[in-house]
């Protein structure tokens, strides 16, 4: 599996720890949904500039994030699990 599907399958699992949808995700990279889905279909590449962003919303390093979804889902802290937002995820 090359990076950019790992990147892929990482934000997919970092979406269903935390229950963010992809909306969130476009307004905290300053996207359109349509920007995110493209870029989570292998349609557009993310950046780095994106990696960086999604990091610091989830609170994770972001080689931490590029290491898989193993790995940034362990690294992913309690507080942003959807369980503890009693079940809603991170509405933002």
């Amino acid at each position: 599996m090359g990076l950019e599907e790992s990147l892929r399958l990482t934000v997919a699992a970092l979406m269903q720890a935390t229950g963010d949808s992809q909306r969130v995700i476009a307004a905290v990279l300053g996207l359109t949904q349509t920007q995110v889905s493209r870029r989570q279909s292998g349609a557009t590449s993310w950046t780095l500039r994106d990696v960086d962003v999604l990091a610091g919303h989830y609170g994770i390093a972001a080689l931490d994030l590029l290491a898989g979804p193993t790995r940034a889902c362990e690294t992913l802290p309690v507080a942003r699990r959807r369980n503890a937002n009693t079940g809603q995820g991170a509405a933002r």
